[in-house]
């Protein structure tokens, strides 16, 4: 995600205006390498081969077996926002400093959009829990708007007192490294210190579904065993929910980008944040 401050991922690369040059990352954060593309269209993908190594998906708890939970599930960027630079390069008080409103996110060689995936991604997970008996909230509603910022996606599902929220994306790093990686928040005095612990519970939760049920490696290029801790991400240090960002695959890699553009892989790694997400609220 993002760029590296000394084997770390930085926040807060400028957003790429202009021409945009795209930027990658998190909501809250710019991956380097990106390109922009124009907004794509809901469920477009690439397709590409399937790692045929990697574990089978993991067995889904039955139906009911999250009734009365509210889970917020929150697609990283979206996909009208690289025709929008004005709009989501404002900027938006995050607890500890500012940063855009939202960025682009990135993409893979191929084009298929860190937005599309996302999109993807958390429409067949929102299947899932809610089939499960979950009430599940979406912070976008499509692929085709601009934002939310940082702060309302944060403030969606502290409204909705979630005992769960995941903000799934894709990487955008260099093509060297590969593999998948949790964001957990880190303290950020006066906002998030009642979520810390429970969202740390929820990170091993889902990265330890995830490699299970996906096969994806732990990544290789930065976190310690697949986790990584930040105060500089305003999705996490505003919420008031057990929240967590999962980047899912770098898209700069070659071997992540095919798993991420297919079809029947994006339905194991749903299978796969359900399963965590089940766990950890069971």
């Amino acid at each position: 995600m993002l760029i590296h401050r000394g084997g770390r991922a930085a926040a807060g690369l400028a957003l790429c205006l202009g021409a945009l040059a795209a930027c990658g990352g998190s909501d809250d954060g710019a991956k380097p390498g990106a390109q922009s593309a124009a907004p794509p269209t809901a469920g477009s993908t690439t397709r590409a081969s399937v790692d045929d190594t990697a574990a089978p998906p993991s067995p889904q708890p039955k139906g009911g077996g999250l009734r009365g939970k509210t889970i917020l599930v929150d697609p990283g960027h979206n996909g009208g926002n690289a025709s929008h630079p004005s709009e989501i390069a404002k900027q938006v008080d995050v607890g500890n400093g500012h940063k855009e409103c939202d960025t682009t996110g990135t993409e893979t060689k191929a084009g298929y959009t860190e937005a599309a995936f996302t999109w993807d991604v958390s429409l067949r997970l929102r299947k899932l829990l809610t089939a499960q008996g979950a009430k599940v909230v979406m912070t976008r509603d499509s692929n085709s708007g601009v934002g939310p910022c940082i702060t309302e996606r944060a403030a969606i599902g502290n409204k909705a007192r979630a005992d769960a929220a995941i903000s799934v994306h894709a990487d955008g790093a260099p093509a060297s490294g590969h593999g998948f990686h949790i964001i957990e928040p880190a303290l950020v005095a006066g906002h998030n210190a009642k979520i810390v612990v429970p969202s740390q519970k929820l990170g091993l939760a889902v990265r330890d579904a995830y490699h299970a049920g996906t096969g994806v490696p732990y990544s290789t290029y930065i976190g310690t065993k697949a986790l990584d801790r930040r105060d500089d991400l305003g999705g996490l240090n505003l919420s008031t929910v057990p929240k967590i960002f999962i980047e899912c695959g770098n898209m700069g890699n070659a071997g992540d980008a095919a798993k991420l553009s297919d079809a029947a892989f994006r339905q194991r790694i749903a299978d796969s944040l359900a399963k965590g997400i089940g766990d950890y609220l069971g």
